[in-house]
């Protein structure tokens, strides 16, 4: 009987790093695609995610219907989701002041948003400043219009 003899020598060695080679650049690209489907799809944001934005606001309706107290809480708070959702996008400024200013040329929408805000510092800088419940209601009306703007409602 003959006995096979599997070379090992430098004639199949080629084979194999060519073939392993092959595996790992197609893993490679197969990643690549991966990551870059990823970096499409994701909201063009950094930091909040439309779901959490979201769920966000909800917690700030329920937080509304609190009696007076829970309605400040809710306008301050939604006050800070509109400044925060502003910064996740990347809008300049040091103050929600300033980057609503700056929001406002590429969503002329906003304008409105400016009573809801001025609002909230009555609230936080005014001791004696009285809130009414149709005040508060039509302030977080102005909040959602805004974030619904920005396409993240």
């Amino acid at each position: 009987m003959e006995e096979i003899v599997f070379d090992t020598t430098t004639a199949s060695t080629p084979w194999l790093l060519y073939f392993f080679t092959a595996i790992i650049v197609v893993a490679g690209i197969a990643y690549g695609l991966w990551r870059l489907k990823r970096a499409l799809t994701r909201p063009e944001m950094f930091g909040l995610t439309r779901e959490e934005i979201q769920r966000r606001w909800k917690m700030i309706r329920e937080t509304a219907k609190q009696g007076t107290m829970g309605a400040k809480v809710a306008i301050m708070e939604a006050d800070t989701l509109l400044d925060s959702a502003l910064k996740s996008m990347t809008m300049p400024g040091q103050t929600l002041g300033e980057r609503l200013k700056m929001a406002c040329y590429k969503y002329p929408n906003l304008k409105k948003v400016w009573w809801a805000h001025k609002l909230r510092n009555q609230l936080v800088h005014e001791a004696t400043f009285q809130l009414g419940s149709r005040q508060a209601h039509q302030a977080l009306d102005e909040f959602e219009k805004a974030l619904k703007t920005l396409n993240l409602l």
